[in-house]
């Protein structure tokens, strides 16, 4: 049996990209003897993206545990760069990457700038670009300080994005960068979040930041620009509020 995953996106590329994460993904978790597990890709063209088959079941408090030990592991392997070699995608929108010495001058122009010029309607693309080039400066001073190194994220973390069988965690459909890797929590947080479990075993390993409430509001605000870019003016609330709250905090 295998899964079969279609190209939606507009690029012939995209499966390329989503193969290129999970194998990127694959290959630490390996290094590191990690127990958490990447299907294995049996094929991979234009049109679609063949996985092996993964019976699901719903997860035991003592896999959401091992999830979040394992996965503070993964985040605690240095990496060189912020930012990655080529651009793949965050669902159907591209997401930009491009290698980057420091974090937040990455995290401004390819995440949050690179999604408000993905904003079709004028005035709310010209209004959220003007808060944003506002925040440019306190924003990329204030993120250098929030990461001491890149670590490698699954980058769309949350709950339909993590897999369980009888015997194994699986994590499906990254869109891999390397960063600072509260950005992965912060996106696990963003639909009502993980079990305890996972973030009582990760910041046993990896403590949370004194920031990171901030770093939080920050973070989601790219997923939040996705998602209005996406799926249109429901998320356009959360965007605003995100990018108020970090103006007030921040200039």
């Amino acid at each position: 049996m295998m899964f079969i995953k279609k190209n939606l996106a507009d690029n012939p590329k995209a499966m390329y990209m989503e193969a290129a994460g999970l194998r990127a993904l694959s290959a630490l978790i390996n290094k590191l003897k990690l127990n958490i597990h990447i299907p294995q890709i049996l094929s991979v063209d234009d049109q679609q993206l063949s996985l092996e088959h993964i019976t699901c079941r719903t997860a035991t408090t003592e896999q959401w545990q091992l999830l979040g030990d394992q996965l503070a592991l993964l985040h605690q392997a240095r990496q060189q760069n912020f930012g990655y070699p080529e651009d793949n995608y965050i669902g159907l929108n591209p997401q930009k990457n491009g290698l980057f010495k420091d974090w937040g001058t990455f995290f401004y122009q390819q995440r949050l700038l690179f999604q408000c010029q993905l904003i079709q309607q004028t005035s709310i693309r010209n209004d959220i670009l003007n808060n944003l080039k506002t925040l440019k400066q306190p924003l990329i001073h204030w993120l250098n300080k929030q990461c001491q190194y890149p670590s490698l994220l699954h980058g769309d973390l949350w709950s339909g994005n993590v897999l369980f069988s009888d015997t194994k965690i699986w994590l499906i459909d990254p869109a891999v960068y390397w960063g600072d890797a509260e950005a992965d929590i912060a996106m696990s947080q963003l639909f009502g979040g993980f079990p305890k479990a996972f973030y009582h075993a990760y910041y046993q390993q990896r403590p949370q930041s004194p920031e990171y409430s901030l770093k939080k509001i920050c973070y989601n605000l790219y997923h939040y620009l996705n998602h209005y870019n996406l799926f249109g003016h429901g998320y356009l609330t959360a965007c605003r509020s995100h990018l108020n709250q970090l103006t007030t905090a921040l200039t």
